[in-house]
């Protein structure tokens, strides 16, 4: 029987985006806690700057994902630093909740660029590089396996997710890049900080969650670590949950 597959990233190079703060970030620390290399892709130059020095002064780059040239930037400059690129991580996205009835369709279309046209774009412009053994991470959301009220746009850009992941899996298993997605639930983030603000908000999250808490980033981050491994060389196209048991219900 051949020796079991190891959990270690060293030896790789990881490019993780929206890595400036919550998921993100956390990810990016956990890749380089593992071993690899870390390109951390983010908006805000100062917390960019913040992330990079707490992983110990991986590269970083700070630029909108959203702009047409910023995938082929993005690549260039990873693979000017590093020389490769192993595995992609696509943590950052944008949530704004609004009753159905209210939402200006300018919302709709800002998080479908962030959420799912920068990804699909960085995705195109990485593969050649990515192949023959590479690992594309998506970070979706349990928003993309069961409905939530105000959030129609926001459901729609992770339902849109879950199926990239498996339609790219299909298609780039073949060639030897693993796509997979990670499904996260209520997670204490930045992004979300406002709602939480609320005690009833945050009360009801837990009374609704099995597991009887909220997550925090370090619940996502080492499932992150375990598909960009060897560990995970067989699962290809897969949404895990990361939810307290939300989903489950």
């Amino acid at each position: 029987m051949s020796d079991l597959p190891g959990f270690s990233l060293g030896g790789k190079v990881a490019l993780v985006t929206g890595a400036s703060s919550g998921i993100g970030m956390a990810i990016a620390q956990g890749m380089a806690a593992a071993g690899a290399k870390v390109v951390v892709i983010g908006r805000d130059e100062k917390r960019l700057l913040a992330c990079a020095e707490s992983l110990g002064g991986h590269h970083r780059i700070a630029v909108d994902i959203t702009t047409d040239d910023a995938p082929a930037r993005i690549v260039a400059e990873t693979l000017e630093t590093f020389g490769a690129l192993n595995v992609l991580v696509h943590a950052a996205g944008i949530f704004w909740p609004k009753p159905f009835a209210d939402a200006p369709l300018a919302d709709f279309d800002e998080q479908f660029r962030v959420n799912v046209r920068a990804p699909y774009a960085l995705t195109q412009a990485a593969l050649p590089h990515l192949r023959p053994d590479g690992v594309v991470i998506f970070v979706s959301s349990i928003a993309g396996h069961v409905g939530f009220p105000s959030s129609t746009a926001y459901c729609g850009t992770k339902g849109a997710i879950e199926l990239i992941t498996k339609s790219l899996a299909m298609e780039l298993a073949p060639l030897g890049v693993r796509v997979n997605a990670i499904a996260p639930g209520n997670v204490h983030t930045p992004m979300n900080a406002g709602f939480f603000e609320s005690p009833e908000y945050e009360r009801t999250m837990i009374e609704r969650t099995p597991y009887g808490r909220v997550g925090v980033v370090e619940d996502i981050a080492p499932v992150a670590v375990f598909l960009a491994s060897d560990a995970a060389r067989y699962i290809h196209g897969e949404s895990i949950l990361v939810d307290g048991g939300w989903a489950a219900q």
